[in-house]
């Protein structure tokens, strides 16, 4: 059976891409900080599809946490999803630096190592792939949030130009609002998002993986995101970046 590494696996986004993948035959490596949080849900998944799940602790945000998920990925995988990441309860001045460096390290020190950890071989067996879940606020100024994931958006191109079509894709996932716990945990008020806006989190997944099938560089579920990313890129910058700014900003 093929083997899916995730990260952030317990929620959000990282669950639903868990049991999609087990749904569809891959054993999987779930990695995340909380150790009973894993455990419940690689016993859930080994008994509702019957696949061999191992569950790794591991803080994104340590040497040691990068670490041990380096080495994990160096036995070999076929699917890294890069998903772990959080937002912030506040704006740029008003986050401590620390909380700021810390992101960056979860976001984009932790894609990029764990991507250069699982590559060789998946490149030596010229087969696999890699999704680094990044944001629809990767085309707009949000921040370090918003920073961070257009580098991931731009690492992930830059690879995929490098590898040169060697049977190993990595594609760039930029979901918009999508309904999990990531907004509660950063403290953020949502309720004046509209209801067009919200992704259900398995449109967002089926998008993505049928993204990578097909080769697609950078994936963004839902037609009514693709329409944004495409207006703005035609409106002036600084127009779009104070709408994207206002845009779920709002901290309880």
């Amino acid at each position: 059976m093929p083997t899916a590494l995730i990260t952030g696996a317990t929620a959000g986004l990282g669950a639903a891409f868990a049991r999609r993948l087990a749904s569809d035959g891959f054993d999987l490596v779930l990695l995340a900080r909380d150790t009973a949080r894993l455990e419940r849900s690689a016993a859930e998944l080994r008994d509702r599809y019957g696949v061999d799940v191992e569950p790794l602790t591991a803080d994104l945000s340590t040497d040691a946490g990068l670490e041990a998920a380096e080495e994990r990925l160096r036995k070999g995988v076929d699917l890294l999803v890069n998903n772990a990441g959080f937002g912030q309860q506040g704006v740029y001045l008003n986050v401590p630096v620390a909380d700021e460096v810390r992101m960056l390290r979860v976001h984009c020190e932790a894609v990029l190592r764990l991507t250069s950890a699982a590559l060789p071989g998946m490149l030596e067996r010229r087969k696999g792939g890699i999704i680094n879940v990044a944001s629809v606020a990767a085309f707009f100024s949000r921040g370090t949030y918003g920073a961070s994931k257009a580098w991931v958006v731009s690492f992930s191109q830059a690879v995929m130009r490098d590898l040169g079509g060697r049977g190993v894709h990595v594609m760039a996932l930029c979901p918009g609002f999508v309904r999990t716990e990531f907004h509660e945990r950063a403290g953020m008020d949502v309720s004046g998002i509209p209801g067009l806006l919200w992704l259900d989190q398995n449109l967002v997944i089926d998008a993505g993986l049928r993204d990578l099938r097909r080769g697609v560089g950078v994936s963004v579920p839902g037609l009514q995101y693709k329409a944004i990313v495409g207006v703005g890129n035609l409106i002036p910058r600084g127009v779009a970046d104070r709408l994207s700014s206002r845009a779920g900003r709002r901290f309880d």
